[in-house]
């Protein structure tokens, strides 16, 4: 065994609330997939059009800190790949999206799906300090449209909060790493799809070789036998799962459930979105083992501690599963992932350039959601101003720095609007009532053509306000979007 005590503190997931039929897709393609397509189950989450991996990033790392305070959180890394900038810190707009202090130290883990689980080992690895480490993983991959790929990918993210001390979900009792330049798939830069190569050569050349061995050396490093472990998880099919745990003597019984049929394989995020829900079910003294695969395998062997069992309701995999909308429009699903262009009209013919010193000036305002509350009378305002707005006080100069993104509030006004642009009409915006106190004027995400009311209970959601497709630039603003158990 390690001599450490870092370990979990918390969890959190998310997965869009769209989650496309399966069966819709093979409607839509069986004409050019034939017998190939077979029978489709189930469904797979599916971003909105305003939704990416940054997006994401930040849904999961604010269910993993509902309830927290984040000024003990020192570090955030983002584990992807498909980051939307290339050149930008996608972390560090998650950072300022969670309002993290600026010391806090952010880093992008790219270009491998074994990243969420290389980017979990390096946080439980660091020496033991006061300052949490946040790990999050989100990927939003695409896939050619009538691929095997299609049906199984899903978007989602995953998030877990590292640390050190006696209050952990799960503590570090070993770990193992193999390097190896086995290609599975790849993704060359600039092209939009993975090019798979055939299951039977990857499973049996490649997963079946490096990920057992791996699980060895790491069982071995946490002085356990392969029997006494109670949740196994393996990026990757169930199938193939169950054939390494047989491999290694693990019970086919602890091979937990891939998910697929709910919301299919999410890529990095997946192996830390499979070990939350492991997390949620694991009583004190249970192994966990969680092994990622790509260009090699990390394995990293965890034991269940049982303070905090379950989760908060509303919180984990099991509420991020139950929140999914089943959709059968598959057009609508390749027009959210840009595979389809669709004519949006003149309206649709704008400059969407962002000016980068107003939105820096502003950058907390907008980013994080902060706006103002009156020293003198309590009055909450968003945006900040010198002046109160309350015509009672008018105060000038005392406003301070009040956070909004977890607040939530209810529907004063709604519009939706068909004739506006949006690449899910209708475009749906309005007045919304915070609970603080203040009125904020915005627009709603993931509703559907009267699914809003009067009085509607609301949430924040951070999510992508426009592209630029001039410059290849995106901004992102905070929506409003029905508050769901």
């Amino acid at each position: 065994m390690v001599d450490s005590v870092n370990g979990i503190r918390e969890f959190g997931v998310y997965l869009p609330r769209f989650r496309l039929e399966r069966a819709a897709i093979a409607a839509a393609t069986r004409w050019a997939r034939g017998a190939r397509g077979g029978k489709a189950g189930g469904e797979r989450s599916c971003c909105n059009w305003d939704e990416d991996s940054v997006t994401m990033a930040v849904e999961a790392a604010r269910d993993c800190l509902a309830g927290r305070g984040r000024s003990t959180v020192g570090s955030l890394t983002l584990a992807s790949t498909t980051l939307p900038f290339a050149d930008r810190s996608n972390a560090g707009v998650v950072a300022t999206a969670l309002d993290l202090d600026e010391s806090t130290a952010v880093a992008d883990l790219a270009s491998c799906q074994r990243a969420g689980t290389s980017a979990l080992l390096a946080a439980l690895l660091r020496p033991a300090t006061t300052e949490d480490a946040l790990v999050v993983a989100s990927d939003r991959r695409l896939a050619r449209p009538g691929s095997d790929q299609e049906m199984n990918y899903g978007h989602g993210a995953a998030a877990l909060l590292v640390g050190h001390g006696t209050d952990l979900r799960a503590e570090l009792l070993g770990h193992a790493t193999t390097m190896a330049d086995f290609v599975d798939h790849y993704r060359s830069d600039g092209a939009d799809f993975d090019y798979v190569l055939e299951e039977r050569w990857v499973r049996d050349a490649g997963y079946l070789q490096i990920v057992p061995r791996t699980i060895v050396r790491a069982l071995e490093h946490a002085g356990l036998k392969a029997a006494q472990v109670r949740h196994f998880i393996a990026q990757g099919p169930r199938r193939f799962a169950l054939d390494a745990a047989k491999a290694t003597g693990i019970a086919p019984d602890a091979v937990v459930d891939d998910l697929h049929a709910q919301c299919g394989d999410t890529g990095t995020a997946h192996p830390l979105l499979l070990l939350a829900g492991a997390l949620e079910r694991a009583a004190a003294g249970d192994a966990v083992l969680v092994a990622g695969f790509g260009q090699g395998c990390d394995a990293i062997v965890l034991g269940a501690t049982g303070r905090g069992a379950g989760t908060q309701a509303g919180h984990g995999v099991a509420a991020a599963l139950s929140r999914g909308v089943a959709d059968g429009e598959y057009v609508r699903f390749l027009s959210n992932c840009g595979l389809v262009e669709m004519d949006w009209g003149m309206r649709a013919e704008r400059d969407n350039r962002t000016s980068q010193a107003a939105a820096w000036r502003r950058h907390r305002d907008v980013t994080a959601l902060v706006g103002g509350r009156c020293s003198a009378c309590g009055t909450i305002q968003f945006p900040r101003s010198q002046a109160c707005v309350n015509p009672d006080c008018r105060a000038f100069g005392t406003q301070e720095d009040h956070a909004l993104a977890e607040s939530t509030a209810s529907v004063k006004t709604f519009t939706e609007d068909w004739l506006a642009f949006t690449r899910a009409p209708p475009l749906v915006y309005g007045n919304v009532t915070l609970d603080v106190g203040g009125n904020l004027y915005t627009e709603f995400t993931d509703t559907l053509p009267g699914e809003l009311a009067i009085g509607t209970p609301v949430r924040f959601a951070f999510r992508v306000k426009d592209f630029d497709s001039t410059r290849a630039f995106r901004r992102y603003a905070w929506k409003a979007t029905p508050a769901r158990n």
